[in-house]
This record gives C-alpha cells, sequence and structure tokens, in this order.
C-alpha cells in the first residue's frame, strides 16, 4: 500500500476513534453544577417559546450569555428531544471540531514543508505533524471535560480555534489564500456570538501578539482585509445581536455588556477570586497528561528562529502567542474560572506536537509510547464515566430525588429549590421552581406562611442535608430522602 494512502487510512481511523470517544456516554450522567442544568433550562425555555431571541430562565430576562450554545442545545432538542445527551451534543460536536481545526492546520503546515527542499531557509520537516497534534488536542484534559458539559467554553473554544486556523493558513500561505481571511472574519462574528466580546479580543489580540514576537508589521492585505472584515464579522454577530437589542433596548446592554463583561472583569461580584498566577497552573492541568511536554517545547523556544519564512517557524510563533495571550488577557481578571483560558489550548496541542517530532531527549516517549498515552487516556476516561463518575453525580444533582418525590404523591407540586452551586431542580423540575421578583429562585427559608398556602396543598423543598434533624418530627413535613448533600421534604402547609 503506498505511504499515502495508508497515512490517509491512519487519519481516518484516528477520526472515527475520536468522533466515538466525544459522543459516548453524553447521558450516562444527570446535568451538574450550577451551569449545565441553567444553560439547558435557558434553552428548554427558548425551545418551548419558539423564540429564538431573547434567553429567560425561569419566565425572567436571562442576559448572562449569548445565543449560540442555546441555539445549538434548541436544535439537538427539536431532533433528539430534551434530555442530557441532547443538552450535551452541541457542546460535545464542537470538540470535535476543534481537533478537525487542529488537523487542518497540522496539513497545511506538512504540505508547506513538502513542498520546500529540505533545509531550505532554515525549514525543518513536519511529517506526522497533524497526526500528533490531533492525537494531543483530542486527550487533553480541559477540551475532553469541558466538550462533556453544557459550557459556553468549549463553544468559543471552537470558534477562535477557527479563526485562527484559518488566519494561519493565510499566513503560511505567503498572503496568497485570501479567502482564508474571509474564514476568520466569520469565525469572529460567531465567537462573538459564542461569548461575547471575549470572542474579538482573543484572535484580534492572538494576530497582534504574533506580529510583535516575529517582528514583521502585518502586511497590507491584512490591513485592507479590516476595512471589510470587521463589517463582516459585526454583520455574523448581527443576527443575534441586532434583534435582542431591538427588543430590549437598555435592559440587554446594561445586564450583557456592563455586568457581565466589563464588571465581570474588573471586580469580584460575581465572585470568582484567584491570584494572578492561577492561569499558568490551569493550562497545565487542562493540558493533562501532555502537561510535562508543554513545558520540555517551551524551553526549546530559545532555538526558535523566530523571524524564519518555513512553515515551522510560522506556526510555533503562532501557537506561542495563541498560548500566551488569552492567559495573560485573563489573568488581570479579577474574576476567574478555569474555562476562560480553554481557548489556548489548540496552541499549546501545537506546541507539544512540535516538541515530542523534534526534541531529541531520550526520555520523550516515541511514537509507540505516545499512542499508549493516547488509549489509556482514552480508556481512563471511559471507565471514569462507567464506574466512579455517577456515584459522584448521584450526590451532586437533585435529578433522583426529584424522581423520588414524584413517586410519594407529589408531582405536579411547587418546588422550593436550593440557592448556591447546584441549579439542577431547574432543569429537572422546571416548570414547577418558584422563583423570585429578581429571577432567583425562592428557598424554604424566603417564604412565608401565607405565601406557601397560595402555592397549593403540597410542596417539595429542598434543603441542605444537615438540616434535617433541625426540623424532624413536624407534623406537616414528610422527610423524603436525601442524597448525602441534599435532603428533600413534602410539605403540605
Amino acid at each position: 500500500m503506498h505511504p499515502s494512502a495508508l497515512a490517509k487510512r491512519l487519519y481516518l481511523l484516528l477520526f472515527i476513534v475520536i468522533i466515538a470517544f466525544y459522543f459516548y456516554g453524553l447521558g450516562t450522567l444527570p446535568l451538574l453544577g450550577p451551569d449545565e442544568p441553567r444553560y439547558a433550562q435557558v434553552a428548554r425555555e427558548m425551545f418551548a417559546r419558539g423564540d429564538l431571541i431573547t434567553p429567560t430562565l425561569g419566565g425572567h430576562t436571562w442576559f448572562e450569555k449569548p445565543a449560540l450554545l442555546y441555539w445549538l442545545i434548541i436544535a439537538s432538542f427539536k431532533l433528539f428531544g430534551v434530555h442530557e445527551w441532547s443538552a450535551r451534543l452541541g457542546p460535545a460536536l464542537c470538540g470535535v471540531l476543534t481537533i478537525a481545526a487542529v488537523g487542518y492546520v497540522g496539513r497545511v503546515v506538512e504540505r508547506a514543508c513538502e513542498e520546500r527542499t529540505s533545509g531550505e531557509h532554515g525549514s525543518e520537516g513536519a511529517n506526522g505533524f497533524s497526526f500528533w497534534s490531533v492525537l494531543v488536542a483530542a486527550t487533553s484534559l480541559g477540551l475532553i471535560v469541558f466538550s462533556r458539559a453544557v459550557s459556553f467554553d468549549v463553544v468559543i473554544t471552537m470558534t477562535v480555534a477557527w479563526a485562527l486556523s484559518f488566519f494561519v493558513v493565510y499566513e503560511l500561505s505567503g498572503g496568497k489564500k485570501s479567502v482564508a481571511l474571509i474564514g476568520f472574519y466569520i469565525c469572529v462574528g460567531l465567537s462573538l456570538l459564542a461569548k461575547g466580546l471575549v470572542g474579538i479580543v482573543v484572535p484580534f489580540g492572538v494576530v497582534g501578539l504574533y506580529y510583535l514576537l516575529r517582528r514583521a508589521w502585518p502586511t497590507r492585505g491584512v490591513w485592507l482585509s479590516l476595512l471589510w472584515g470587521v463589517p463582516l464579522a459585526l454583520a455574523v454577530s448581527a443576527i443575534w445581536y441586532g434583534p435582542v437589542i431591538a427588543r430590549h433596548g437598555r435592559l440587554f446592554i446594561d445586564e450583557f455588556f456592563i455586568q457581565h463583561h466589563f464588571a465581570r472583569y474588573v471586580s469580584n461580584k460575581y465572585h470568582h477570586p484567584q491570584p494572578i498566577y492561577f492561569y499558568p497552573a490551569i493550562i497545565l492541568l487542562l493540558a493533562l497528561p501532555w502537561s510535562p511536554f508543554l513545558l520540555t517545547g517551551l524551553v526549546k523556544i530559545r532555538t526558535w528562529v523566530w523571524r524564519g519564512a518555513d512553515a515551522v517557524s510560522i506556526v510555533r510563533v503562532f501557537a506561542l502567542a495563541w498560548l500566551v495571550m488569552p492567559i495573560v488577557f485573563f489573568s488581570f481578571s479579577v474574576s476567574k474560572l478555569p474555562g476562560y483560558i480553554l481557548p489556548s489550548l489548540p496552541a499549546a496541542a501545537f506546541l507539544i506536537a512540535d516538541g515530542l517530532m523534534h526534541a531529541k531527549s531520550r526520555w520523550l516517549p516515541g511514537p509507540t509510547a505516545r499512542l499508549v498515552i493516547f488509549g489509556v487516556t482514552l480508556i481512563f476516561v471511559a471507565a471514569v464515566l462507567l464506574f466512579a463518575a455517577p456515584r459522584v453525580a448521584q450526590r451532586e444533582s437533585v435529578r433522583d430525588l426529584l424522581q423520588l418525590a414524584d413517586a410519594r404523591g407529589y408531582a405536579g407540586a411547587p418546588v422550593l429549590a436550593r440557592s448556591g452551586d447546584d441549579r439542577s431542580a431547574q432543569f429537572y423540575a422546571h416548570d414547577r421552581v418558584v422563583y423570585k421578583a429578581d429571577g432567583e429562585v425562592m428557598t424554604f427559608d424566603e417564604v412565608t406562611l401565607e405565601q406557601a398556602r397560595a402555592f397549593g396543598p403540597k410542596i417539595v423543598v429542598l434543603i441542605p442535608a444537615e438540616y434535617v434533624d433541625d426540623i424532624r418530627g413536624a407534623s406537616n413535613i414528610e422527610i423524603i430522602g436525601d442524597n448525602g448533600r441534599t435532603a428533600i421534604l413534602g410539605w403540605r402547609p
């Protein structure tokens, strides 16, 4: 068999394995934490109303995030029904598309190197660069975890990955593939729909840092592209921003831009403070099990040809800018969450693959050892999903407790949910959860007896499990069960 045909079959097999892995077991666990059930419920409410413009939660406007993730979930709900698997399908697809973007750049780098005479202009070979970049990206802990959750971070990672992939392809072509710039600006517009203003800050910030590191000035074609490209990106994003601003005006601008962009960045309003060195440690966590090889690759940057015209030199510097820019930008944010720098992960995959291919150290793994790491990672994650995660998830979600209450005769009863980091009741009892005027859930200790009686003869109550003894023995309260963290009660006020 010809080597090129064998390589194509190997790539095809690799992507089949990756796709099967990323879509495997999406419905195994209940929706967890504060974000998954909340975002899934927002999408469900939009789906139920047939409204693609206004996100709501419990009937109240919810302008924390833009619409692209909700649209993906709505499409999945329409095709497959409303459940955990369909809610997570869009993010899983985004994870696979991110890996595809990595593979696309890798193939372009390989072809560019093949077209050059070995050693010309300091060029280096890149045979296998795409394969190893894909393998590293697909088995990085960060991409696996966020692709299996209802997450905006993996959506912005995908759109940014494709935007920057198109731009680096333009650079590798020497400015000849101007159509790649069209792809760049379209994906910037999609990034604005994925997670707001960060969708334009990160791509342009990476490109700017790339030219700074190269000590080069953007070409005339890049400058001229701003004249039509920025309007193109804004036109793409205006698909949602135009109607939502027209419909909600100042309310949307204040909540979405002022509160959830600027206030989140400069203040601790949303209670996610971390030290400035938080993200350098987080990127190593997200890159597991390849983190040691990322460090090894970064040590080698002193040997790079920073202004080299060959494909390897260009992609190295671009990947470094891609890795560093989100980390630096979000390090100065007061509010910090691990997912903010997930868009740096494709760049880490490029740098790791480059280090594995060109480093001569004996302790670095050979091709067989790398495939073993790939296989062991997939097997380990599958085993966790099958055996360990369900036990943890049972404690972290109230899905099973609500089913238990329904079986005890409380089906259809209003639900007084817990506030805090478990919002699963908002999805699993979506039309029964009681909300306050500010859109937050009403809890057991906030409701008056008169309000409770107005809700009906039966009420389902969720409280911290440690408080059960305080109400034990009350004649009008039935202790239905608990999961070790949350207790569920039946109340007849």
